[in-house]
């Protein structure tokens, strides 16, 4: 494609050019003929007033100004009407032949009346035309009846031009030069009676030309001028290039300025403001004046042309590029005109067809290709203009090196109005691409043969989990066809009260940055076409590897009933339950029950955890002192198994017996932690503390517990404040380490207190310290008689152990709490 070749499709493609070259835009032109007609069909109008003045005897209608001016002739009236008319007819296009044959009449009828008139001026004849429709009652010098002079001329022109105009065989400039004399004729009459310049309104002692005469005329002549907008002079006004506009620009202000600058200087001399010599002086300023504006709006057009011109050469550039695009495609890229006519090829289709871009331009598709297939072609490109939408199909051509697959997509191009000029194609070459899904049509069908093979039954799931193929095993399991299945949701095969949390873990696994194969076979059922369940086995793995081209991601489950095997298991459980209560046994028998005491209540929940088959080492006691002192102890042993619930004995008996020797809580821990430091490997959490009920105060000591948890009688529930000190067992047995420190608080009577292992806050995935603000909640909603009532106790250590731990078939350790309320001085049940 060279520069100067345009691109169907781009900017400026749809601007038409006339024959001379000149651009132009089909509804300017348009409306510029409307212009005219309209003119034309004003100024017939204004012959009908006039003649209708005559008819009915009007004067205000014969004249514009009454005794002033001269009156319309009534055969001026007659011939301005039949010059209107005739332009009208023309202006509105192509006619039929009867009406472009009254058009031409009225014309001559318009030239006859203006030469007989000039004929009687010339030779002085009286022809008895001037009053041969209406006596002349107007007084006006001259011969009664006969028009002036001016105006005969003006309508012997204009008929003239009006019967050239509508011969589209004779030349446009003929008529428009005539309407241009027209006009003159008409202006200078109007210039006449602005500037009161008599000698522009008659010749004397011949009769003037009347005002709505000019008029009348002024819109003859550009109704001839524009009658025909896209030939001649005309053209150079109404073309839409850079001509156009600056001629338009000219012709107006020629029209407009002269006027007005000669109009102002007559009135400043009327108005004996400057003389002659000034007013001549200040017409010649004034038009230099105009003349400089005008040149300067000249240079601003040239400039507009020079930004057009450098569009142009960026457009021509941007033909460049395409052209460039489309010989660097692969793919086989043309553009046709409705004709079937090659408008634009690119090196590709060149090669295909072993022919020059110049051998195809220009030509037909039976001027480039064997016939056949040039008709293939050709049905297909009148396809798509038929249906004005981009076509798409595979298609088997037979070239000259052979059969071809190819891919076409055909596309119609549009104008402005939506009317199609134009197809592009762009053919690709598939056979490879074809053989390459034939494989793998070839690939898949063993693919499915393999799965079908699978002893299991197998689903294949996209990323959201909806089955997109299954084998036949799954119509025993499930009682549904593979088809049935396929487009389902893989959780519809899951009882509905296990179908959130089968998806959560589908969404989890696919979520894994590098999911790996896996097999999941806890707390997974199925459920069959008849509403019954069964425990099931999955292996899941992840196909988003090997379809990572696609990028999509496919699951592949094989599903295993494993109703047997849980039966099995269902039989080792209840072995396996009967070895842990006599481990449970074990663990009470070295634990002990704690002393129920009169003047202390208290309640305590101890509970194994049912996920690990081994006892633990919590414990807790109750020890009373002398007379008016009451020790309380909870420890944990960190572990489980039989060595952890031995230890656990031993401390309690430790404990016990230092508790009766009159120790102090931290001379406690300080012996405790001795005697765990001689046990290699262990660790060990406790709080101890002693209650004085003569004085109301508790002294405690922790080794590394969970804080003890107060609740007032008259407060909110909130940690009994004590030093941090170390779990037992981590300082040296050799002596040093971090020493037990004390605490002393008074407690008012009726407060609670609570004790309790880390089993009871611990949760994986929380924060302790928020659980222990939970549990200290929980306590805040005990009634305020609870710590003076066993029973309400009782009733409370339910309710907590409940609100913290709502499943302990899941909670994977030893659970302990022990509440204790805080008598008064007398012993008695105080404070409420």
């Amino acid at each position: 494609m060279t520069s100067n070749q345009q691109v169907p499709g781009l900017p400026g493609a749809q601007r038409a050019e006339r024959a001379d070259g000149l651009p132009f835009q089909p509804h300017a032109l348009a409306a510029t003929r409307a212009a005219a007609s309209a003119a034309a069909l004003i100024a017939a109008g204004v012959g009908v007033l006039s003649l209708t003045g005559w008819i009915f005897d009007i004067v205000a209608l014969k004249r514009v100004l009454p005794g002033v001016t001269p009156a319309m002739k009534a055969n001026t009236a007659v011939a301005v009407i039949a010059l209107g008319l005739s332009l009208y007819v023309v202006g509105r296009g192509p006619v039929r032949s009867r009406a472009a044959a009254a058009a031409r009449a009225a014309a001559a009828l318009t030239t006859v009346i203006g030469a007989l008139v000039l004929v009687e001026y010339v030779t002085g004849a009286d022809l008895h035309v001037d009053e041969l429709l209406f006596n002349d009652n107007t007084a006006d010098p001259g011969t009664p009846g006969r028009m002036a002079p001016n105006t005969a001329a003006a309508l012997t022109l204009g008929g003239a031009a009006a019967l050239c105009a509508s011969a589209r065989r004779v030349p446009a400039w003929i008529s428009q030069i005539a309407g241009l004399a027209v006009l003159a004729l008409g202006t200078l009459r109007l210039y006449g009676a602005a500037y009161r310049v008599s000698e522009l309104e008659r010749f004397v002692p011949y009769t003037g030309m009347a005002l709505h005469t000019a008029l009348a005329l002024v819109l003859l002549g550009g109704a001839l001028f524009l009658i025909r907008p896209d030939e001649g002079p005309a053209g150079l006004l109404t073309n839409a290039g850079t001509t156009g506009t600056l001629g338009r620009r000219l012709f107006v202000t020629a029209l407009i300025v002269p006027p007005l600058l000669g109009w102002g200087i007559l009135v400043g001399e009327d108005a004996e403001l400057f003389g002659a010599r000034l007013g001549t002086a200040l017409l010649v300023c004034g038009h230099t004046v105009a003349f400089t504006a005008l040149i300067f709006a000249a240079l601003n057009v040239g400039r507009r042309v020079e930004v057009a011109h450098a569009r142009l050469e960026w457009q021509v550039r941007q033909n460049q590029l395409l052209q460039a695009f489309m010989d660097n495609t692969p793919a086989v890229v043309f553009v046709k005109d409705v004709e079937g006519r090659y408008l634009a090829v690119n090196t590709t289709f060149e090669k295909s067809l072993n022919l020059s871009r110049e051998q195809v331009l220009g030509r037909c598709d039976k001027d480039v290709m064997p016939s056949p297939l040039a008709e293939e072609v050709r049905a297909s490109d009148l396809a798509v203009l038929r249906a004005g939408k981009p076509l798409q199909r595979e298609e088997l051509l037979t070239l000259p090196d052979g059969p071809r697959e190819f891919l076409s997509t055909l596309f119609p191009l549009h104008d402005a109005s939506g009317t199609p000029y134009a197809v592009c194609g762009v053919v690709t070459d598939v056979t490879e691409r074809a053989a390459a899904q034939r494989e793998l049509e070839r690939a898949h069908r063993r693919f499915r043969a393999l799965l079908e093979s699978a002893p299991d039954a197998t689903l294949i799931a996209d990323g959201k989990g909806t089955i997109v193929m299954a084998n036949a095993q799954v119509e025993p399991l499930f009682g549904r066809t593979p088809d049935d299945l396929v487009g389902t949701q893989v959780v519809d095969l899951v009882p509905e009260s296990w179908r959130r949390r089968h998806g959560a873990l589908l969404c989890a696994y696919l979520g894994l940055r590098d999911p790996q194969p896996t097999v999941v076979d806890r707390d997974l059922y199925g459920l069959h076409r008849d509403g019954t369940h069964f425990p099931v086995e999955v292996s899941i793995s992840s196909l988003q590897a090997e379809l990572q081209a696609e990028r999509e991601t496919l699951v592949v489950l094989s599903v295993r009933d494993i109703t047997e095997r849980r039966r099995a298991e269902a039989e080792r459980a209840e072995r396996y339950e009967q070895h842990r209560r006599i481990a449970y046994a074990l663990q009470h028998s070295l634990m002990g029950e704690p002393p129920s005491l009169p003047y202390l209540p208290s309640a305590y929940r101890y509970l194994a955890s049912l996920q690990d088959p081994g006892v633990g080492g919590d414990w807790f006691d109750v020890i009373p002192l002398d007379g008016r002192r009451t020790g309380v102890v909870v420890g944990d042993v960190m572990g489980r198994g039989l060595e952890a619930a031995a230890v656990m004995g031993q401390l309690r008996a430790a404990s016990h017996a230092l508790a009766h020797t009159g120790s102090t809580p931290s001379g406690l821990m300080t012996a405790l932690d001795s005697f765990v430091g001689d046990l290699a490997g262990q660790l060990v959490t406790c709080v101890y503390l002693i209650l004085d009920r003569d004085t109301g105060d508790v002294t405690l000591c922790s080794a590394g517990h969970p804080p003890v948890l107060v609740r007032p009688p008259d407060g909110p529930t909130r940690r009994l404040p004590a030093p941090i000190g170390v779990p037992l067992g981590v300082n040296d047995a050799s002596g040093g380490g971090v020493p037990f420190e004390e605490a002393t608080h008074a407690l008012p009577p009726g407060s609670l207190l609570v004790l309790y292992t880390d089993g009871l806050v611990e949760r994986p995935g929380t924060d302790i310290e928020a659980r222990i603000d939970v549990l200290a909640r929980t306590v805040d909603r005990a009634p305020k008689d609870a710590p003076a009532d066993p029973e309400l106790l009782d009733q409370e250590a339910d309710r907590v152990v409940g609100t913290l731990i709502p499943d302990m078939s899941a909670h994977d350790d030893d659970v302990t709490l022990l509440l204790i309320g805080v008598p008064g001085a007398d012993g008695g049940r105080g404070g409420g």
